[in-house]
């Protein structure tokens, strides 16, 4: 998969009266660089039509898109990979289903990510980093030190999640992370291709103090 450093994630909740593509293509001009599509709610079909209408604004601008969970819709979608959680299909499964796609695996605990990375995950998300109100099914927040933990043992690429906002992502990026997840920070912003553009600032900044 291609590198990256920033990535969003669709929240619609966070953005009400907003559409859901202007919105992301917003996320996209600011400098992210992978798109998710999370939606555990609405009926499938409706899904299924964002995702072809993110499919098609990602293939514009040459950006990576990955759906959340469903890994039919993904497909039919013709999405670049998919994302699961622990709860979910499991990776060698999904592997089977989607071929060489980019699968992506949440993770909260060194031994989830050693396995993720030991079945082939292309990358692993790391968190929740703090506490965050994006996600129902509540998961303790693993602190900074998972992710010193993760930067130390695993060699794939990870993402940095959960809670993380522009006020407290360089304790994320000097805790060990090279690239941030952020949901509600940018898909809620007033502006959110300016929120992003601050994020890409901080990433660089981080990058240049590491000598990359």
């Amino acid at each position: 998969m291609k590198d990256f450093r920033l990535y969003a994630i669709t929240g619609e909740q966070f953005h009400p009266g907003r559409d859901m593509l202007d919105v992301m293509e917003q996320a996209i001009l600011g400098g992210v660089d992978i798109i998710q599509l999370r939606d555990k709610k609405s009926p499938k079909a409706e899904v299924l039509a964002k995702a072809k209408a993110l499919r098609k604004l990602t293939s514009r601008y040459g950006v990576t898109f990955i759906v959340n969970d469903y890994v039919d819709i993904a497909l039919e979608a013709d999405a670049d990979g998919i994302h699961l959680g622990q709860g979910d299909m499991p990776l060698t499964e999904a592997r089977r289903l989607v071929g060489s796609k980019i699968i992506g695996i949440s993770t909260h605990a060194i031994e989830e990510a050693l396995l993720a990375e030991s079945q082939g995950a292309d990358y692993i998300g790391v968190g929740p980093v703090y506490r965050t109100a994006t996600k129902e099914d509540v998961v303790d927040p693993v602190t900074e030190a998972y992710v010193r933990e993760v930067a130390h043992a695993i060699q794939i690429p990870f993402v940095a999640i959960g809670g993380i906002k522009l006020h407290n992502v360089d304790q994320v990026l000097m805790a060990g992370a090279t690239r941030i997840c952020a949901v509600s920070e940018i898909v809620g912003s007033s502006n959110v291709k300016g929120t992003c553009e601050a994020f890409i600032s901080k990433l660089e900044a981080n990058s240049a103090k590491r000598g990359e």
